[in-house]
């Protein structure tokens, strides 16, 4: 808890003092600007019901594609929370747990799953979808947060199996994602987070990046982060201290 709580101090002043850049001041607009957030437990389905309302239009506003990974624009509405990588599929390790609904439309990270009926399962990121992902400081982007990194040959890292099979802390779940006027939700399942129904959590809007590096051969340490959060346009609670509570 205590390195949730420095993560969070150092993420909260980076998001203050963090210059927007010109390609992220694109997406600044009342489809990010958070009016409300909940979790709510359904017992009798045993599922947990994440929920995001805006201002506007949730989802309404996609990233435009680049045309290649590097430098590839992601957009997101984020829930940090207070549960345990380990109850999300990870090993235990530092960091804050989040549930990331995402748009991309330069790449698909979740081959397991056909978000748009098509048939094919490498061509619907732009379709909103849920990652798991583990945030940590890194100051190397002025958004204060990254996902987590790790060195491919780490035999202590332990991903769900339903990961893209990237060295970083994230999952492709496959969790439903709805959109409906300022709404946007997603549907987890309590086994899926071993149950746990008592976590606090947040809500955040974002503009995120990918890095690969020269040659698209990214290492970690590099000059950027492999998908670091460039810019933060609404927070839930005002400072990201995780407030809420499921209902």
């Amino acid at each position: 808890m205590k390195s949730i709580v420095a993560i969070i101090a150092i993420a909260t002043l980076a998001f203050t003092n963090a210059k927007a850049c010109d390609k992220c001041g694109n997406y600044n607009n009342s489809n990010f600007k958070i009016k409300s957030t909940s979790v709510t437990h359904n017992k009798d389905l045993g599922v947990t019901i994440w929920e995001i309302k805006v201002d506007s239009l949730a989802g309404n506003t996609t990233p435009k594609p680049v045309g290649q990974l590097n430098g590839a624009p992601v957009l997101g509405y984020v829930f940090p929370t207070t549960l345990k990588p380990t109850d999300v599929g990870f090993n235990l390790t530092d960091g804050i747990v989040a549930l990331a609904l995402t748009s991309h439309p330069d790449f698909d990270d979740s081959p397991l799953w056909d978000e748009n009926t098509d048939g094919k399962f490498d061509n619907d990121g732009i379709v909103w979808h849920p990652h798991w992902v583990i945030l940590t400081e890194d100051k190397r982007v002025a958004g204060g947060l990254a996902v987590k990194e790790f060195k491919k040959d780490d035999k202590t890292v332990v991903l769900p199996k339903t990961s893209p099979n990237m060295p970083m802390y994230m999952d492709s779940p496959g969790f439903n994602v709805t959109t409906k006027g300022n709404s946007i939700k997603v549907v987890v399942p309590d086994y899926r987070i071993n149950n746990k129904t008592d976590f606090k959590f947040d809500a955040v809007t974002c503009f995120m990046e990918v890095n690969t590096g020269e040659g698209g051969t990214h290492s970690e340490g590099g000059a950027k982060p492999m998908l670091g959060v460039y810019k933060v346009y609404s927070v839930a609670s005002g400072n990201l201290s995780l407030p809420y509570s499921v209902k």
